[in-house]
């Protein structure tokens, strides 16, 4: 949670109780709650307005047409490629660095 192990935890509920006391601790716990549904509704009406506006342009239609088509030239590609193809280049590349031997950086 938030990067914080078991023992960072303890430690910062026992100087939170040592300043503010048994008795403020759950009405400040109260209070970080209702901040923290604030915030998250906040964060929600802030979604929800960017995707109305980019249904009113248009915006979400144009992204799903644009990902279908790159999806769909991705299976194109993937379908053309031949697997013997591949095995014959790696063996070729193989070839290559037997003939060549390792290469080393010149300085």
């Amino acid at each position: 949670m938030f990067g914080i192990g078991g023992g960072e935890l303890f430690f910062i509920l026992f100087i939170a109780l040592m300043l503010f006391g048994s008795d403020k601790i759950p009405t400040i716990a109260r209070t970080l709650g209702k901040a923290m549904a604030q915030l998250k509704n906040a964060t929600n009406e802030i979604k929800s307005e960017i995707q109305k506006s980019a249904e009113e342009n248009g915006l979400d239609k144009s992204m799903k047409e644009l990902t279908t088509s790159f999806t769909k030239e991705i299976d194109e590609v993937k379908a053309g490629i031949d697997p013997n193809s591949i095995t014959k280049f790696q063996k070729e590349i193989e070839d290559i660095e037997e003939m060549t031997g390792p290469i080393k950086r010149q300085k």
